[in-house]
């Protein structure tokens, strides 16, 4: 039987801490990923992906200092993990905001209920198709090359074992959350400019002509500007959700002027 030498062991017993902690930040971030934590995605391929960062990023990582007893490792369990999910739900918020920004499309231009249950979440169709595209379109651009980069980073920002502070966290989710929201609105502005229009003008008709059953005339009209705003906006709508994400990725604090 080979004996290895103590150094060698010591070399390996720290590697493998090292690894099993970033494995704890790096599996909750991935959990809340957009594209790899989608509910359609089978568990196991979750936790290759987890395992495929957590070799990238280990090596990247300064180690941490091993300390002995329960009371230790139990903190360092519960530390790395919120801060991966807290990482997480920064970026699953830009995922719901395309989808708030889909369903308030549809509502302005009455397409909510066209094939509204095909996704895994109840969010109307168009809700669903901007989804999707964002999430294809994030993939293609180097999502997990970025999201590798924004882990390394999360180490600066958050060393080994230093939780957040409270008051700081609560400060910034809120301030995500507002964000959110105000992407969301912000990226359904022209469906619900068109339909503040379109009331607008139905309302102008019905008054000069009460005869006229204007909701029957006016239902195809809004339907056609609704998908031709569908078609001709996604580009520039997807375009601006992406360079807001990967804006997120470099400065996820908000700390760059």
């Amino acid at each position: 039987m080979i004996a290895l030498p103590p150094a060698l062991l010591d070399q390996l017993g720290a590697g493998l801490w090292l690894a099993f902690i970033v494995f704890l930040r790096v599996s909750a971030f991935v959990s809340l990923l957009p594209a790899f934590g989608e509910r359609s995605i089978p568990t196991r391929v979750k936790l290759g992906a987890a395992i495929a960062f957590t070799l990238l990023i280990a090596p990247a990582v300064p180690g941490p200092e091993v300390s002995a007893g329960l009371l230790p490792l139990v903190k360092a369990i519960l530390t790395e993990t919120l801060i991966g999910l807290v990482l997480g739900f920064g970026l699953r918020l830009f995922v719901l905001a395309l989808q708030t920004a889909g369903s308030i499309a549809a509502q302005a231009t009455s397409l909510s209920q066209i094939l509204g249950g095909a996704a895994a979440e109840p969010v109307p169709a168009m809700g669903y198709l901007m989804t999707l595209a964002g999430l294809a379109l994030a993939t293609v651009m180097g999502l997990h090359i970025r999201a590798a980069q924004f882990l390394i980073h999360s180490y600066t920002l958050f060393p080994i074992g230093s939780a957040p502070a409270a008051s700081d966290l609560s400060q910034w989710g809120v301030g995500q959350i507002s964000q959110s929201f105000s992407l969301a609105f912000g990226l359904a502005a022209p469906f619900v400019i068109a339909s503040l229009i379109y009331n607008l003008a139905l309302g102008v008709i019905n008054r000069a002509m009460p005869q006229l059953m204007v909701a029957f005339v006016g239902a195809p009209a809004i339907t056609f500007v609704g998908l031709f705003l569908l078609f001709a906006g996604t580009p520039i709508i997807l375009s601006t959700w992406s360079d807001a994400m990967f804006a997120f990725l470099i400065d996820p604090v908000g700390t760059s002027p």
